[in-house]
């Protein structure tokens, strides 16, 4: 494909980064504001380079149907393994992707930010980042399942769920503290834990 000018480049990225995190093309407003101009002109006219040169595409006369030609591919490269033991071989050439929007992406997923050292043996800690999907059916939870709970009067708290009969058991992984049986009736499980960011240095949190 033909090079990018400068301007051409930041419209072409920031259209890669929108349609990546939203799953649908902006709208010629949108890309005025982000590109900061005053007028659709010269939005429209680097929208038609991008398309002469093979980088996008759209069909004529329907609204939001623009489309990347060649986007790029998604995900982190993984380049072989790296040991936390003894010695193994050094990176290789990449066959494999890790895609975090899988995760990050799917209907109805929250974050929420870790207080406390509760969950250290789960590798938990203060400053994580917990991943929840929501939980659809409370009663379907297996019991040992990390959960984000509410219980009456007590505010939220990320533990291990367990249920027997009518008490629900809310268990840590700490055992400085204690676990919280409290009446089923009395705790609403808000989502269930599906991955954990940490950023070490916390500049990447």
């Amino acid at each position: 494909m033909k090079p990018l000018t400068k301007v051409q480049q930041e419209l072409y990225d920031w259209l890669v980064l929108y349609i990546q995190e939203h799953q649908h093309p902006p709208s010629i407003r949108q890309m005025m504001e982000a590109m900061h101009l005053r007028s659709p002109a010269p939005v429209q006219s680097r929208l038609e380079h991008l398309r002469a040169k093979g980088y996008i595409d759209w069909t004529k006369g329907q609204a939001r149907t623009l489309r990347l030609l060649h986007q790029p591919e998604r995900g982190l490269p993984i380049l072989g393994a790296i040991a936390a033991g003894t010695l193994t071989d050094p990176f290789t050439e990449s066959v494999e992707r890790f895609d975090l929007s899988s995760l990050f992406l799917q209907p109805g997923f929250f974050a929420l930010r870790v207080t406390g050292d509760s969950m250290i043996d789960a590798m938990i800690v203060e400053g994580d980042v917990a991943i929840m999907r929501p939980a659809t059916d409370p009663k379907q939870i297996k019991n040992g399942t990390i959960v984000a709970a509410r219980v009456d009067g007590n505010g939220t708290t990320l533990k291990h769920f367990h249920r027997k009969g009518g008490v629900v058991t809310l268990k840590p992984a700490n055992p400085k503290y204690a676990p919280i049986k409290v009446d089923a009736n009395s705790v609403e499980v808000q989502g269930v834990l599906v991955g954990v960011w940490r950023g070490y240095g916390r500049e990447w949190s």
